[in-house]
């Protein structure tokens, strides 16, 4: 709330479900009515295993999926299939950060011209390549390289200054820290949280990792089976789990030395 006046969530999901024909009359639900709000500026942590349609949800919620039920909104335009046809320019402004750095960025083009594509969509003053580079920690130097001369580590990072270079209201991450190293997971996390923060972006993060979740999320929405079991902020969540899934997903979480300590953030390097 500003000034007395309630915002409007940046997206707003309502029963939302994706079905899938697996042939011989026999059909998936994905997701199966699913409702929550992502407010401005928040980050939000969705949660789940393999399998319970935490990356179905994201590709829905940037159109890459079609609804079989429910509806989603984002700033006010109605979220809907990606065709053929130009993308409302609206609808831009939902970024998403994908697992895989090697496959999300073009092997061919330097860092620098993916760089310049994703500015010209900002809506205002786009922030230039080496200040972009500068927010993920890499030195303007990095522009002129291309892909494969970078780790998995760096890749992401660029991955994460192209989706911010246009300027977003909402990024999402859709298990961006899955296929890095384990040293690794909780410092991108980390600089998804504060790139987001210092943009004003909001940042919808999806992972099964849980510990590294209560590390940046407001607020957590737990997955099960295609639906949201649980939700709520995060330290409520984490010390007084409601739900009997969400219990045994935090009594699976690794314990070093009989504590429940949380990932060590070291600085970026890799």
């Amino acid at each position: 709330m500003v000034d007395g006046v309630a915002q409007r969530p940046t997206l707003h999901a309502r029963d939302v479900s994706v079905t899938y024909k697996l042939g011989m009359g026999k059909r998936l639900t994905a997701v199966d009515g699913v409702s929550f709000d992502v407010e401005p500026g928040a980050v939000v942590g969705l949660v789940g295993e393999s399998g319970c349609g935490k990356s179905t949800l994201a590709r829905a919620i940037c159109g890459l999926e079609p609804l079989s039920g429910g509806a989603i909104d984002f700033g006010g335009e109605p979220v809907t299939r990606l065709g053929f046809a130009r993308r409302p320019r609206p609808l831009l402004r939902i970024q998403m950060v994908f697992q895989n750095p090697y496959a999300s960025l073009n092997p061919r083009r330097t860092v620098r011209a993916q760089l310049e594509d994703s500015r010209r969509i900002h809506p205002g003053s786009a922030p230039t390549v080496a200040q972009l580079l500068d927010q993920v920690d890499l030195p303007a130097s990095a522009a002129d390289r291309y892909p494969h001369e970078f780790s998995g580590g760096q890749r992401q990072r660029v991955a994460i200054a192209r989706a911010v270079a246009t300027g977003p209201d909402l990024l999402i991450g859709d298990e961006p820290i899955a296929s890095l190293d384990a040293s690794l997971q909780a410092r991108i996390a980390t600089l998804m949280q504060t790139v987001a923060r210092e943009t004003g972006s909001s940042l919808l993060f999806i992972s099964h990792d849980l510990a590294v979740v209560r590390l940046i999320a407001d607020r957590v929405l737990v997955m099960y089976q295609g639906k949201v079991v649980e939700s709520g902020p995060t330290e409520q969540v984490w010390n007084h789990p409601a739900q009997p899934y969400t219990r045994r997903l935090l009594a699976a979480i690794p314990v070093a030395d009989g504590l429940g300590r949380l990932p060590e953030v070291l600085p970026l390097d890799g």
